[in-house]
């Protein structure tokens, strides 16, 4: 459990070019557990993470952590970026930035390569590593800053069965052990397995909030029942 929770999100809205992109958004998430968030294409996602994480201008509202502390937070994008380094140091870059002793880093970049299953590819390019690696190397390095929260953007999307497994496996790994997850997924078997609540959001908003197994299983409104069938939602 994190002492950065409950985070409460009051009247948020985003503003993009004249037109609402999120919002009005009243969302309190609490300490516990993976909230997945969940939507059609162009629904807020990305919007929504960007904004609990503190990268995304809000036009109206506020956001509010119990304890905010912005070095204990972490995003992992879509498509990671990868330095032009090696695995390792693309791995040892954020505590790098901390200035963190040396022995320390290695120590450090030891136990996530191997944790990874990437250890034998520590002293080549991250850059010519398969999008399954980069992802995993991606989370990996947002991770071994032990981060209080971490936010993940569809970090498994066009990636194979593999791939999406072993991911899904480290995120429950670190969730068991007390990293506060939220993630956004367009991948509803993923959403099952993952979450413990989940937000649905539909045109910039959110339509449905709850805990996952009753919001699956009895969902409340005709959007979220027709979107699970997997048909067109507007």
């Amino acid at each position: 459990m994190t002492a950065a929770f409950p985070l409460i999100l009051s009247g948020v809205q985003v503003r993009r070019q004249g037109k609402t992109v999120l919002g009005p958004v009243d969302l309190t998430l609490s300490a516990n557990g993976t909230t997945i968030i969940v939507g059609p294409n162009g629904s807020g996602k990305t919007t929504l993470l960007r904004v609990m994480h503190g990268i995304e201008r809000i036009r109206v509202g506020g956001v509010v952590w119990e304890n905010d502390d912005p070095a204990k937070h972490a995003f992992v994008f879509q498509t990671p970026i990868m330095l032009r380094r090696t695995v390792a140091e693309n791995l040892a870059y954020p505590l790098m930035l901390l200035k963190t002793p040396k022995d320390q880093i290695d120590l450090a970049v030891d136990h996530w390569l191997g944790r990874i299953g990437l250890d034998s590819s520590r002293g080549g390019q991250a850059t010519r590593l398969s999008g399954g690696e980069r992802q995993k190397l991606a989370i990996a390095r947002a991770l071994i800053r032990k981060p209080d929260v971490l936010f993940l953007d569809e970090p498994s999307a066009n990636l194979d069965g593999h791939a999406t497994r072993e991911i899904e496996a480290l995120l429950h790994e670190v969730a068991n052990a007390g990293t506060r997850l939220v993630m956004a997924t367009h991948d509803m078997g993923q959403a099952r397995r993952l979450a413990n609540d989940v937000v649905f959001l539909l045109n910039g908003r959110v339509h449905e909030y709850g805990l996952a197994e009753p919001l699956f299983s009895t969902p409340s409104t005709l959007e979220l029942i027709a979107f699970l069938r997997g048909d067109i939602v507007s």
